[in-house]
């Protein structure tokens, strides 16, 4: 069954210029789709003609009649005296109508009337069928999934941020159980935790999604395939955002093998037809025809244009050069406002040439952190100083300029002391071309003014560089583009970012801010996260922690030192103890998936029980597999101790 489809759409709002021209394509029940394309391309327009918000100059975009569609980015409007809490309950409005229709029809019982009794019975199945009983638990599991912390729903709604209110909704819709969700950039608005919480719920969600997102890392884990938005037409890629990429590159080259042979082929027909022209000029004239029949064939040879791609990043950053290994030093910082602390006691050491994440939460305080290494506020105690020949680049997350009255050039002119032609070569790098360039800062948009701040950037002298979320408002192709820059750059890097692709290419050492304190991790993103991962795993079924009692390395594990033979107290005995342990810990969670199989049959029909079961299941899949590593590095080991 086709829930979403577009056919031969078309819009725009200047005269002779659409934005959506001739878009086609479906989205099928269950699915879940990513929508790409670059800022502008029309995809925000898609989903206004989805919603009914706006009406197309040609051919249709409708969902499936009779499915409840829930859109993310548009916020509904509720009475001023509305909490949170009352907001996130409008989601259980059927059942809250339900449960009155149930009390009336109990009052009536007593009258005889069987249809009464039919139709009480009828509705208590429904109401439990579609978790009546179960409202305050899936409540406060969703909160707890967005960070929406009871001080918080206790709040009126409309004194929250934009970004809460995001959350807050993006929870309603959650709740209400909606068939078809358009998400619209959905991970802006949440940290690591809730996106990765958004994530695993829509890996499970049964109902349809198309999502608009610039989250690389969000588009691979959710989608199944990608519709990119091109020149207003539709270009479809069955699968997920790296698939995407992969596959768009092999088209391109592809495409350009073909137009190359297309215009190898031309050149040799023109030849011809130039040497005819000139022969038929010297007196004969059939080859006149012959010229002009072969320009014919010319032209329907031509049916492939010439491949293009986006512009690449032709800029990078200009590096001061650096002197000694001290960057940076932070001997006992603390920090807080009006009582609350952020965190405290913290002792760090950077030296030449590292990358390094701040990670965290919202809240936790790494954009505090990062104003006190730029000098703009003071710790409540401890101090930091930096090497003496550190020059800092900082790109901040709210980019705002001193004279939003000045055009792009201007703005260089002045900022940069340098030519006219200097500052449009350097804007054109960025994408500033034309008329672009006369635009007023004060006329651009977020991403468009982050853009701007990364060329005045790129033409200073740093060795330290500083970026607080700089992938935030941009599309994929600028992301692309600071990526270039950022991979050329060999000084120290030091960011806060949610975009976990970014995280991802750029973190050689992890700063985890969370519970007041800094945990340090000396290796990669992806080591750290799974670090953290057996963590959790050994905390939750006591085993021991690799690195400690059963001295198992951890990589990038910041306190585990690598030997050749570690010396283990007690010796082959109590290595074959913990092997023996490793051995029921496997088996007594193998005996739990056999119970939660069993379980899944038992409940086949109740749709919710199911779902926890499943939930139940894949939770302790990923357990077993923590728990069959830990077992057989164990066993390894002891094999090695026993041989002479």
């Amino acid at each position: 069954m086709t829930d979403i489809q577009v056919t031969d759409l078309s819009i725009g709002f200047e005269v002779g210029k659409k934005i959506l021209d001739g878009l086609s394509f479906q989205v099928f029940e269950g699915e879940r789709v990513g929508l790409l394309g670059r800022n502008g391309a029309g995809k925000t327009t898609l989903f206004k003609i989805l919603t009914g918000e706006l009406l197309p100059d040609e051919g249709e975009a409708r969902t499936a009649p009779g499915k409840g569609v829930g859109l993310i980015s548009q916020i509904p409007v509720y009475p001023p005296e509305y909490t949170v809490e009352d907001v996130l309950n409008t989601a259980f409005d059927h059942l809250r109508a339900m449960e009155k229709e149930m009390g009336e029809l109990a009052e009536k019982m007593g009258e005889g009337d069987k249809s009464v009794l039919q139709r009480y019975d009828t509705l208590t199945a429904l109401f439990e069928r579609q978790g009546g009983y179960e409202t305050e638990i899936d409540l406060n599991k969703v909160c707890n999934g967005l960070d929406i912390p009871p001080a918080m729903r206790r709040q009126l709604f409309d004194e929250l941020s934009g970004g809460e209110k995001t959350r807050v909704n993006l929870a309603r819709l959650i709740l209400r159980e909606t068939e078809i969700l358009l998400l619209d950039e959905p991970t802006n608005h949440l940290d690591l935790h809730a996106t990765e919480w958004l994530e695993d719920y829509l890996s499970r969600y049964k109902g349809t999604v198309l999502a608009i997102s610039h989250d690389r890392w969000f588009l691979d884990k959710v989608v199944q395939r990608c519709v990119e938005i091109r020149d207003g037409k539709a270009e479809l890629y069955s699968g997920n955002y790296s698939f995407y990429v992969e596959e768009k590159e092999r088209r391109y080259l592809e495409q350009l093998k073909q137009y190359e042979k297309e215009q190898a082929k031309v050149q040799q027909l023109q030849e011809a037809v130039d040497k005819m022209r000139l022969w038929a000029f010297m007196g004969n004239d059939k080859l006149y025809k012959r010229a002009f029949s072969m320009e014919k064939r010319i032209e329907r040879l031509q049916t492939t244009d010439r491949p293009t791609k986006e512009r690449k990043l032709t800029m990078g950053f200009g590096e001061k050069e650096f002197r000694g290994d001290e960057v940076l030093s932070v001997k006992g910082l603390s920090m807080g406002f009006e009582g609350r602390t952020l965190f405290e006691n913290v002792d760090l050491e950077v030296t030449g040439g590292e990358r390094i994440a701040l990670l965290g939460d919202n809240g936790t305080g790494k954009s505090t952190f990062v104003k006190l290494l730029l000098g703009e506020l003071e710790s409540t105690a401890g101090k930091l100083r930096f090497g003496p020949t550190v020059k800092v680049g900082y790109l901040p997350q709210l980019v705002t300029f001193e004279h939003p009255e000045r055009n792009l050039v201007d703005t260089l002119l002045w900022d940069l002391n340098c030519t006219p032609q200097e500052a449009r070569d350097t804007l054109a790098t960025f994408n500033f071309r034309g008329e672009d360039v006369f635009k007023k800062v004060r006329d651009l948009s977020g991403g468009e003014r982050s853009r701007l701040k990364l060329c005045e950037l790129m033409s200073r002298k740093i060795n330290l560089l500083i970026l607080d979320e700089p992938t935030n408002h941009l599309d994929v192709d600028s992301r692309d583009w600071i990526e270039e820059a950022v991979r050329a750059y060999e000084g120290n890097l030091l960011f806060v970012s949610h975009d976990r692709y970014f995280i991802n290419e750029f973190a050689e050492r992890v700063w985890m801010l969370e519970d007041r304190h800094i945990t340090d991790f000396k290796g990669t993103y992806q080591e750290f996260l799974d670090y953290q991962e057996r963590q959790k795993v050994y905390a939750k079924n006591g085993t021991p922690s690799p690195g400690k009692t059963v001295g198992l390395d951890v990589p990038g594990a910041p306190t585990t030192e690598k030997k050749d033979k570690p010396k283990r107290p007690g010796g082959t005995k109590e290595l074959e103890k913990q092997v023996a342990a490793a051995e029921r810990v496997v088996a007594k969670a193998e005996e739990k998936q056999y119970e939660l199989t069993l379980r899944a049959e038992e409940v086949s029909d109740n749709y919710l029980e199911l779902q926890k079961v499943y939930e139940e299941q894949r939770e302790l899949e990923e357990e077993i597999a923590h728990l069959y590593t830990v077992w057989e590095k164990l066993a390894a080991e002891l094999e090695e101790m026993k041989q002479p």
